[in-house]
């Protein structure tokens, strides 16, 4: 992913720059596949009726191609641009399987074995499409794209047009508004006041909402499951009928309800997906026109649920109309504040209102004993911080994808949470009002602390401390005494040090982990006891600048020379790169991030992910882990391009 282009002898293409929606998916094809937020490429299937051939098949999607300049766009791997080519620029992508029998288990797994093909947005069409045929005769369509291009909403209206064709109806009129004609910049100004609202609220909100109320502490997996019902469909209509707002924000508006329950936090964030296809012009468009938003979700403490439903459905249009910013620059911008609160802000809740088709995952299915719901179970694999859920409404059923790490639930706790929402649902249906409660309905676990920015466990930031070459021994405990001036008491960390260890080194050793482990803050003061020295000494870290240190390792040379490189051409040189500090503070955004890796792997060095980068980690703290790639050895005495 991280290479120089190639020249290329074809005529050049018309290159347009992403929108700023599409930034972040460019970007985020670069991140390590496991640590996605996304699912790429996105998949899904139709049928295909009869009497239509596989030859209809082939020009259906070849009018599409010539329709959509979607389907014939690829990107730029180093900056932020897409080329849009021409209808005949390349062999239409599709292929055939034949099964024995077309069934749901089969379009599943097949489905599922198109989207573990590798899709190259760069040289290649973002799509792929397979005809599958049982005993020579064609039964359905599976489609597969990549994110940077198409989005979920997309790749279903495209389906839903292909099948109109098959069917022989006419396709509605292409909109006037070309989707890659809109890219657009905001004005500075503007942006700029949007970023300081939306860092503003960030700041305001609790983190680790959910860690202290379930899991288990030594977690490191996930669960993936799906719960689909009937009944809780219906019941889903009457609410959302009832307290006017849309099913989507029903769903969330009850998810909203349970955190609140389970926490006792009433403010909190979510991330929330909005598809800005209200205008009839981008209803049929395939491009990507959905937009992840930071809600803050703020409930009164016994409010009923028609009040919480009105609440949600206000916090989201706010943050959609104030989130339209430049995400490249904003998540910069966020690093630089997590890097200062010491304490990431990220949300541990997202929430989509399409719900992504989970054959990709290996699956075992079953049915519980309890009900008429089917599932979708898989092992912990990866670590995930984050509680994702996926709602779909589709043929009158109720679709809930969930996806959590046993750190935040458990499996018992997880398989729990579709259900509860669903007899929620179901009590709300019936006319109950289900007020707010005022105090969790779950005991925090031990360990756990309540900070006036969040919540933290003592051990995690222990663990960290004693993880610093200079540390001989630390106690991480709440302050002693009245509160301070914030209302709450601050974290205090007791640490026994070697000689020439300050605060300011763990300090700083306790920034660059914030992004790594999960539940850890930074405590506000240090009380340290140096080896031998004249006893405790406090120091309030909040006040304090560590100094500026300059580069002093090859590799820290290196990284300092790919910054610099990739900042404003007027800016300082290399040896003006503070080590100490982000890529964010050093004027860094998203964007110029893959030129950043093409740049050190030119000079033979890898070890650094892109979402790494994009965090609070010191620049110091990622060159230690940069490393020569496989048979090269570093080339410190090049110039990079």
């Amino acid at each position: 992913m991280n290479h120089l282009p190639k020249q290329s002898t074809a005529p050049a293409p018309r290159g347009r720059p992403l929108d700023w929606v599409q930034q972040w998916h460019w970007y985020e094809r670069t991140i390590p596949a496991p640590r996605r937020v996304n699912p790429t490429p996105l998949a899904d299937h139709c049928h295909i009726p009869p009497p239509a051939t596989v030859a209809d098949v082939h020009t259906a999607l070849a009018a599409l191609t010539a329709r959509h300049e979607e389907l014939r766009t690829t990107v730029d791997p180093l900056r932020p641009v897409q080329y849009v080519h021409r209808a005949d620029w390349a062999p239409l992508p599709i292929d055939r399987l034949d099964v024995p029998l077309a069934d749901t288990a089969t379009l599943e797994a097949a489905t599922a074995a198109l989207a573990a093909l590798p899709i190259d947005p760069e040289r290649e069409p973002p799509w792929r499409a397979r005809v599958l045929l049982e005993s020579g005769t064609p039964r359905a369509v599976l489609l597969t794209a990549h994110h940077v291009v198409i989005d979920g909403w997309g790749l279903a209206a495209l389906l839903s047009q292909l099948h109109d064709r098959l069917r022989g109806e006419e396709v509605p009129a292409e909109s006037s508004v070309r989707p890659l004609d809109m890219a657009t910049a905001r004005p500075s100004e503007r942006a700029r006041a949007a970023e300081r609202e939306w860092l503003t609220r960030l700041a305001a909100n609790p983190a680790g909402v959910l860690a202290p109320f379930g899991g288990r502490a030594d977690g490191a997996g996930r669960h993936r499951l799906q719960y689909r019902s009937t009944e809780a469909y219906g019941d889903l209509d009457r609410v959302a009928r009832r307290h006017r707002v849309s099913a989507e924000t029903a769903v969330l508006a009850a998810l909203a309800h349970e955190v609140a329950s389970r926490t006792g936090e009433h403010r909190f964030l979510a991330s929330v997906v909005v598809a800005n296809r209200a205008r009839a012009a981008l209803r049929g468009s395939l491009g990507v026109r959905a937009l992840t938003v930071p809600v803050q979700i703020e409930l009164r403490p016994g409010a009923a649920f028609g009040e919480v439903a009105a609440s949600v459905a206000a916090a989201c249009a706010t943050a959609y109309r104030h989130g339209r910013y430049h995400p490249a620059e904003l998540v910069a911008a966020q690093a630089r504040m997590d890097r200062r609160r010491g304490v990431v802000a990220v949300p541990t809740i997202e929430y989509n209102c399409y719900s992504w088709p989970r054959g990709y995952l290996p699956p075992e299915q079953y049915t519980p004993p309890e009900g008429p719901a089917g599932w979708i179970r898989s092992a912990p694999d990866e670590p995930c911080d984050t509680l994702y859920a996926d709602l779909a409404l589709d043929a009158g059923v109720f679709t809930l994808d969930v996806t959590v790490g046993d750190q935040l639930l458990d499996a018992g706790q997880a398989a729990a949470l579709p259900v509860r929402l669903c007899a929620l649902l179901r009590a709300l249906a019936d006319g109950a009002d289900r007020p707010v409660p005022v105090r969790p309905l779950a005991p925090a676990a031990p360990g756990w602390w309540r900070a006036p920015r969040g919540w933290v466990r003592l051990s995690a930031v222990e663990e960290v401390l004693r993880g610093h070459p200079g540390v001989l021994e630390a106690t991480v405990a709440p302050e002693r005494g009245t509160p301070g001036a914030g209302g709450g008491r601050r974290l205090v960390a007791y640490a026994r040090t070697a000689p020439g260890t300050s605060a300011e080194d763990l300090h700083r050793h306790l920034l660059d982990h914030l992004g790594e482990v999960p539940d850890l803050m930074t405590p506000d003061r240090y009380v340290l006891t140096p080896e031998g020295g004249e006893g405790p000494r406090a120091t309030d870290a909040g006040s304090t600048r560590a100094p500026s240190r300059p580069p002093a390792t090859d590799a820290e040379r290196a990284l300092a020379a790919a910054v610099a490189a990739v900042r404003t051409p007027d800016g300082p040189g290399p040896g003006a790169v503070d080590m100490g500090r982000c890529l964010a503070d050093h004027g860094v955004t998203l964007v110029a991030v893959p030129r950043l890796l093409a740049l050190l792997h030119h000079r033979g060095l890898t070890g650094i992910a892109s979402d790494e980068l994009a965090g609070t980690a010191s620049l110091g703290h990622l060159a230690a882990a940069l490393e020569p790639l496989p048979n090269r050895a570093p080339r410190g005495g090049d110039t990079p391009p």
